[in-house]
């Protein structure tokens, strides 16, 4: 399945029912009065949190929603069915925004919890509500209000519990593959992992966590280069980041310059993520000998100090992965309410530095798009042989 993490869509919740005119008549009885009902309430639109969905593949192609329209009242007073609610599963840690005024409307991010998006119209008044004592025989009725309608901006930041950071073939697959079920792509080539991973790991029978793999990182990513900034937004709900360094990169490069351009890359796309708990991880441990191991530990660490924790792994030989995975199910055991509320601020901001990175790209796709379009009106205005003019749009 197409891994997709942002849609645009439209949702119109229904149309209130109309209010009868009518009056009461049977045999027997003259001047029965009024006994017009009132319309239904319309539909509401609810989006509800489903575990089973990570992508948002399936709005690209299905891009409008619409709840059911209130019926109108009845004679006899009675009163018409109220439309019916449209409920729109999503994934877990869908953001909703308004693509009109750019606010955001809710935040998806528990399993089975309905959130309302659009609200139903009100239902109109049927005549048997204007009677009075000086109106008998009301012939005024009402009629429904419209539901709300929103063109909306759905954007999903995939929930873990650990994020993995790290240039292209750190060992970032290979670590997830092993200590989770999850299973991508692993190779000898830069950016074999093309979309997010996620692998729940059990450490104990009561004792779990997730963990996210995203694309690697390479220098200038945050100005575009590479795919890894992409993705980079899905890290901005993690608990703890893993910044995972190759203590022999095959292309000979310096693991501190390798540690510090993803350090510098992450801080530039968001502040907020850059804040997140940073573990440090050597990966490869096994292909070189211990001294040069704690010899580049300290040189890395006293680079940074975002950097509360350091392990030496080998995800092939699994040297080292158990203190890891202990020492993270240990940290988030013992989380006390204001960490988490920390955690859920920070969580909020990172969230909006992703938004505005977003909206960032969006824009400026809009603007080379105009510009092309400019340039093919001024070549066509030119009066010369426009017959052999190509225009390419960029995708």
């Amino acid at each position: 399945m197409r891994f997709v993490d942002e849609a645009s869509i439209r949702v119109d919740a229904g149309k209130g029912g109309n209010g009868c005119l009518s009056f009461r008549r049977e045999k027997y009885i003259e001047l029965g009065g009024p006994d017009g009902g009132d319309g239904g309430d319309g539909g509401s639109v609810y989006f509800r949190g489903d575990e089973a969905l990570n992508t948002l593949v399936d709005f690209r192609f299905q891009p409008q929603y619409r709840a059911g329209t209130g019926e109108s009242g009845k004679g006899k007073d009675r009163t018409g069915s109220k439309g019916e609610d449209l409920i729109v599963r999503v994934p877990l840690g869908t953001s909703v925004y308004d693509e009109d005024t750019d606010a955001l409307i809710a935040e998806v991010t528990k399993a089975d919890e309905d959130l309302l998006v659009a609200r139903g119209g009100y239902h109109g008044l049927g005549n048997v509500r204007y009677k009075s004592s000086t109106n008998r025989a009301p012939r005024k009725t009402s009629n429904g209000t419209p539901g709300e309608s929103f063109n909306l901006r759905l954007e999903l930041r995939l929930i873990a519990d650990v994020g993995l950071l790290g240039l292209p073939n750190a060992g970032k697959s290979t670590l997830i593959s092993v200590v989770s079920e999850a299973k991508p792509k692993i190779a000898d080539y830069p950016f074999t992992t093309l979309v997010p991973n996620l692998g729940v790991v059990r450490i104990d029978f009561n004792q779990s966590f997730v963990i996210a793999d995203v694309p690697g990182l390479i220098e200038g990513a945050s100005e575009g280069a590479g795919l890894g900034i992409q993705f980079l937004k899905h890290l901005s709900r993690t608990r703890v980041l893993l910044h995972l360094v190759d203590v022999a990169p095959a292309d000979g490069s310096d693991p501190l310059e390798n540690f510090k351009t993803i350090e510098r890359e992450v801080a530039q796309y968001s502040p907020a993520i850059a804040k997140k708990p940073r573990w440090l991880v050597l990966s490869k441990s096994d292909l070189v000998s211990n001294d040069v191991l704690i010899e580049l530990q300290a040189r890395l660490l006293s680079e940074s100090s975002l950097v509360e924790k350091c392990y030496a792994i080998s995800a092939v030989t699994q040297t080292g992965l158990q203190p890891l995975l202990h020492g993270l199910g240990d940290h988030f055991a013992s989380l006390d309410e204001a960490r988490k509320q920390a955690e859920e601020s920070l969580d909020q901001a990172a969230g909006q530095d992703a938004h505005n990175y977003s909206k960032m790209l969006r824009d400026a796709r809009l603007r080379r798009r105009q510009g092309l379009d400019e340039e093919e009106d001024l070549e066509l205005d030119d009066g010369d042989d426009t017959s052999k003019v190509v225009v390419h749009y960029e995708p």
